[in-house]
């Protein structure tokens, strides 16, 4: 099982079924939603082999490719997943059939349209495995691509500034966390994320950068802060973290909604990924010490989104808010769990707890948010294209199982018990309020005003008395019903049974606490 080198199978999976639309032509829009949705499933089908052949009680890297490619340069084709790498592995499997399901209807170069949807899945695969810096920056800036012209060629009526903005934004954090690795690399002739991170606990690798560089006259603290600033701006926009997260409003309400699922599901989780693989094991040392303004930004990520959402009208906008809310909770995780506690095993328990928690929050926000577009999707599709807040009122006497399901998603978001939502938002705040406890506490609040702008969507949209224009608005098909089935039941699953992804990460989870040097 180990030698079949199934990872590059997954990845070439969807690159095989771009290849295929982009072969069918400009009239073959039904059979491209249905071979696009079938290459989803095959992903999907190889990622449940992946996961369940995962041997959950090592929390090293697992199915492992490695062979030379640019021997010159230090360049090796490597990749191989852990528990992190697994799980997004699945979310992404999981986003992309959803995404296809909400992007049914669109009726403008259909087959391109599945084409980048496939390719921006295959870019995501390769972003979630590499292990080699060359070979995961090619991923990193393709994924770029479609994303760019998803949102420019399908989107509302201001796509245009909006995928400009977006492509601006995060080019700018890629060129300067490719200045960094670039920096590193003429030091040090290495790529490799694992050997790096290597170097970087034995504190080896400032003092060789210096002295490759020539950097003498700088003490290796400002050399290993400057080359980190680099590198935390790439990773910062594309969460995004405030105040780098301006692009992503208009990103988000302006991409069609199908398209806003693979944002918000599965792309967005890359920021984190690299703040978990890069950021974390090869820069820790210098995030401890600048750990008070990262804090300082994961409460602003998390604050200032849910009261900028509260002042919303239009639902994707709120939603899209929304999203960077949540994003800013599993911020807090991971710059708690970097907070320096003198090997105490109390703590450390803690940093266990947190970072659990910023894993399966991970998860569950590419679930719970890729659901809740997809609704806003069907409600635009009933109402002709209306997703104003104020626009509706009293749809749950029309629309009842729609008001139901949309329902539970919105109470996932909320993180009420019982529901996927919950557990990681616990186990973050549970982990992070020792170790940080002013951070944790301020970040409350987010809590509080996500707590009115959802219920303020329930009684807005759904309460009330009945909008007499939509009188006639459709319940959802049984079609419709099934197909969100599978996403509804996992809400309840992870909520009622976290153990279900926990026990596939947590040794991965302690390797990397282990790991840290402080």
């Amino acid at each position: 099982m180990i030698a079949f080198p199934w990872i590059t199978v997954l990845t070439i999976v969807p690159v095989a079924g771009a290849l295929v639309l982009f072969g069918l032509g400009g009239r073959s829009a039904n059979p491209s939603r249905w071979l696009a949705l079938a290459f989803s499933f095959i992903a999907l089908v190889l990622t449940l082999i992946l996961w369940c052949h995962f041997d959950s009680a090592s929390g090293s890297l697992q199915f492992q490719e490695r062979h030379s490619w640019i021997s010159t340069l230090g360049v090796e084709y490597r990749v191989g997943i852990d528990g992190l790498g697994l799980l997004m592995l699945l979310l992404t499997s999981i986003v992309v059939p959803i995404g296809i399901a909400a992007s049914w209807k669109i009726q403008e170069r259909v087959p391109l349209y599945f084409s980048l949807v496939l390719l921006l899945e295959a870019c995501l695969f390769g972003t979630f495995t590499a292990l080699n810096f060359f070979h995961w920056f090619i991923f990193w800036e393709l994924s770029l691509i479609p994303a760019f012209f998803l949102i420019k060629l399908w989107g509302g009526p201001r796509s245009t500034p909006a995928a400009t903005q977006f492509l601006i934004y995060t080019m700018v954090g890629s060129i300067a966390m490719l200045l960094s690795f670039l920096a590193i690399f003429l030091a040090t002739r290495q790529f490799d994320f694992i050997e790096l991170a290597g170097l970087a606990r034995n504190g080896q690798l400032w003092p060789v950068v210096i002295d490759g560089l020539g950097w003498h006259r700088f003490s290796p603290d400002h050399v290993a802060l400057l080359i980190f600033a680099g590198a935390f701006l790439g990773f910062a926009v594309k969460v995004p973290m405030v105040p780098f997260h301006t692009w992503l409003p208009s990103a988000y309400s302006e991409a069609p909604t199908g398209t806003t699922i693979l944002l918000t599901g599965a792309m967005s989780k890359m920021g984190l990924y690299g703040f978990l693989r890069i950021l974390v094991p090869i820069f820790g040392a210098e995030m401890q010490v600048v750990l008070t303004p990262l804090l300082w930004l994961a409460v602003a990520t998390v604050v200032l989104s849910a009261y900028a959402a509260l002042a919303q009208k239009d639902l994707k906008r709120i939603f899209a808010y929304s999203s960077i809310n949540h994003l800013g909770y599993c911020l807090l995780g991971i710059f708690a769990v970097m907070k320096f506690t003198g090997g105490d095993t109390a703590l450390t328990a803690e940093k266990y707890a947190a970072m659990d928690g910023v894993l399966l929050q991970m998860f569950n926000h590419g679930l719970t948010a890729a659901t809740l577009f997809w609704f806003v999707a069907m409600l635009e599709e009933r109402s002709g294209g209306v997703r104003g807040l104020d626009e509706f009122g009293g749809l749950r006497k029309v629309i009842p199982v729609f008001t139901g399901l949309m329902g539970i998603a919105l109470f996932s978001s909320l993180g009420l018990p019982g529901l996927n939502g919950f557990v990681g938002e616990f186990l973050i705040f549970k982990g992070s309020f020792p170790l940080v406890t002013w951070a944790t506490a301020l970040s409350v609040i987010g809590l509080l005003v996500t707590a009115i702008f959802i219920l303020g969507i329930l009684q807005r949209v759904f309460s009330g008395p009945l909008n007499e224009r939509w009188r006639a608005m459709p319940d959802l098909t049984m079609g419709e019903r099934l197909t969100l089935a599978p996403a509804i039941g996992l809400m309840f699953a992870l909520g009622l049974y976290p153990q279900l992804v926990l026990g596939v990460i947590n040794n991965t989870v302690i390797r990397m606490v282990q790991q840290l040097k402080f």
